[in-house]
């Protein structure tokens, strides 16, 4: 049975609210930092040049270029995977919200107003 609309939008909502409070599910979902797409096309562009390398290797036969070409291929992952920095400027923009809106409580305030609001309407 599919859900209605009203229970997408919120399901949609309670898993952003918990993969953005949850320490857990964040510690294991990659750390929780957001990709750079600086790195992520810098790491693209050292994969191709990778691969690039690897043929001309076993093309031309030489062991130590297609070796070069496959480690080359491995930091271009590895780039393209590592999370963005944070600057100084976000880390205190983030200390300096309020309390309540970095725990939570506002949205479980609001549930729990959404789900009284259902009761009296039965």
């Amino acid at each position: 049975m599919p859900l209605s609309e009203q229970e997408q939008r919120l399901l949609d909502e309670m898993e952003r609210h918990l993969m953005r409070n949850d320490a857990d599910v964040v510690s294991a979902s990659g750390g929780g930092g957001s990709l750079s797409y600086r790195n992520v096309v810098y790491g693209t562009i050292l994969v191709l040049a990778g691969i690039g390398a690897l043929i001309v290797g076993v093309a031309i036969q030489l062991i130590v270029v297609g070796v070069l070409g496959f480690l080359a291929m491995i930091a271009g992952v590895i780039v393209a995977v590592t999370p963005a920095k944070r600057t100084e400027a976000e880390r205190v923009r983030d200390e300096q919200r309020p309390a309540a809106s970095r725990t939570g409580a506002s949205f479980m305030d609001r549930m729990n107003e959404r789900w009284d609001r259902r009761q009296e309407g039965r």
